[in-house]
C-alpha cells in the first residue's frame, strides 16, 4: 500500500514510514554512541550535557520522520524546532564540535536508515532524504550559532559601554575590573584614555574605525560613545616616539576636532584619573587653537587651570612652582625676570646685575627641574601660569 506523501517527487510506503518512526530511538542512541567513540571531549562532558545532546539527537530523528511524512510543510516546522536546540548547545559546545556531531549523526543515519526501506527504490529515496535533511540541519545549526554570536556581540557592546562609563565616572575598582576581564582585558596592562568627537553617527562605523586601527597596532582597546564624544581606552605604554606615532594613528579614528590623551596609568583600576584629565583637557583645548592632534592633557595645564580645574592647578604647583621655589630664590627670581623681560637675555641680566651666562646657566637648571624651557614660547606660558597659580594658592593659604 502506498501513501500519497512524497519525498522529492517519489512516494514512500506506510510500512517504510512506520519502520523509520519505530527506529527513531535506536537511531538517536546509535548516533550518541558514535559520538562517544569518536570524540574524547564528548566522554568528558557532564551527564546532564550528554543527556541534552541525546535529546537533541532524538528531536532530529523525530523531525526527520515528520519531514518524510509531509516534506512540504513539516520541513519548515522541523527546521524551526531544531534550530532552537543548538542555542542551548552553544553555551558549552563550540561550533566546530557541533559540526562534528552533526557529521557523525548523519553518517549513522546514512548507514542505518536505508536498511529500513521496503525495497531498493525506497532505499534510494531514503538515502537522498537523509542527505537533504542533513543539509537543512547543518544550516539550522549554523544559523543558531550566528544568532548566538550576534547576541554575544550585542551583550559585549553593552558590557563594554558599562566599563567605559564606569571609568569616566570612577566606579568601584572591583566591579570595573571584573567586567573588563569578561571582555578579555589584561588587568595588568597600562591604560590611556583618549577623548574626542566620534567619526560618524553610525555605531558600527565608529567601532570599525577604532578597532581596526587598534588591531593594526596590536593593542587592546575599549570604547564607548557618550553623546557627542567618543571615549577610547587604549592598552599599553605610550611614552616612546613609536608610541606617540601610534597615538596619532588612533587619533585618525576620531572625527573632526581636537583629540586629547590623558596620562598613561599603571592599570585600568586607575583609568578614571586618565579619563578625568583627558575630559578636562577636551573642555579647555579650545583656548589653544594650535594644539597638536592628539594633545596630551599634561600639555594643556595652563588652559585647564584657567578653566578652573583644581587638578591642573595642583599639577602646575607640584611640577613647576614648588621645584623652582625649593631650588632657591636666585633660580625663581631669574625665571620671573626673564619672563618679565620678554625673553630678552641681556635685559634680564642687567636687571639682575649678573652676566648673561649666569642667566643662561640658571635657566638651564630651571629647565632640568621643571621640564620647561623659558625660551620656548609655549613653555614660557606654562611657567607664567604656574607661578601665578602658585602665588594665588599661597595667598589663599592652600600652599
Amino acid at each position: 500500500m502506498w501513501e500519497s506523501d512524497r519525498v522529492n517527487g517519489r512516494r514512500l510506503s506506510a510500512e517504510t514510514l512506520g519502520a523509520v518512526e519505530r527506529a527513531s530511538g535506536k537511531l538517536a542512541s546509535a548516533a550518541v554512541a558514535a559520538m562517544d567513540r569518536e570524540f574524547p571531549w564528548f566522554g568528558r562532558m557532564p551527564a546532564d550535557q550528554r543527556a541534552s545532546v541525546s535529546l537533541v539527537a532524538q528531536s532530529g530523528v523525530a523531525g526527520f520522520t515528520a519531514w518524510l511524512k509531509d516534506p512540504r510543510e513539516a520541513l519548515r516546522l522541523t527546521t524551526d524546532t531544531f534550530r532552537g536546540a543548538p542555542r542551548e548547545l552553544s553555551r558549552w559546545v563550540s561550533l566546530r564540535q557541533t559540526v562534528e556531531m552533526v557529521r557523525v549523526s548523519l553518517q549513522v543515519f546514512e548507514e542505518m536508515v536505508p536498511d529500513l526501506a521496503a525495497d531498493d527504490d525506497e532505499r534510494a529515496v531514503l538515502s537522498e532524504a537523509v542527505l537533504r535533511y542533513g543539509r537543512e540541519v547543518a544550516f539550522a545549526s549554523a544559523m543558531s550559532y550566528a544568532s548566538a554570536a550576534e547576541a554575544r556581540g550585542a551583550w559585549d557592546a553593552r558590557l563594554e559601554a558599562l566599563v567605559v562609563d564606569g571609568i569616566v565616572r570612577g566606579d568601584a575598582e572591583e566591579s570595573l575590573l571584573s567586567r573588563a576581564a569578561a571582555l578579555g582585558w589584561d588587568p595588568a596592562a597600562e591604560a590611556t584614555v583618549l577623548v574626542g568627537n566620534p567619526p560618524s553617527d553610525d555605531p558600527p562605523t565608529v567601532v570599525y574605525e577604532v578597532r581596526s586601527r587598534a588591531a593594526r597596532a596590536g593593542r587592546a582597546v575599549l570604547l564607548g560613545v557618550q553623546g557627542s564624544r567618543l571615549v577610547v581606552v587604549l592598552a599599553g605604554p605610550t611614552d616612546s616616539a613609536a608610541d606617540m606615532e601610534m597615538l596619532k594613528r588612533m587619533a585618525n579614528a576620531f572625527g573632526d576636532g581636537a583629540v586629547v590623551a590623558g596620562p598613561t596609568v599603571a592599570s585600568l583600576a586607575e583609568g578614571h584619573r586618565s579619563a578625568a584629565d583627558a575630559l578636562s583637557g577636551l573642555r579647555a583645548v579650545v583656548a589653544w587653537p594650535e594644539a597638536p592632534r592628539p594633545v596630551r592633557s599634561a600639555d594643556l595645564l595652563p588652559e585647564r587651570a584657567l578653566a578652573g580645574d583644581p587638578e591642573a592647578e595642583w599639577q602646575l604647583i607640584d611640577r613647576v612652582a614648588r621645584p623652582l621655589e625649593e631650588a632657591g630664590g636666585a633660580l625663581l627670581e631669574t625665571v620671573e625676570a626673564y619672563l618679565g623681560a620678554g625673553g630678552v637675555l641681556e635685559t634680564c641680566a642687567r636687571q639682575l646685575f649678573v652676566h648673561p651666562n649666569t642667566v643662561r646657566y640658571r635657566l638651564r637648571k630651571a629647565a632640568e627641574l621643571t621640564g620647561r624651557n623659558a625660551a620656548d614660547p609655549r613653555d614660557g606660558l606654562v611657567l607664567r601660569v604656574a607661578l601665578a597659580v602658585g602665588r594665588l594658592s599661597r595667598a589663599r593659604g592652600l600652599w
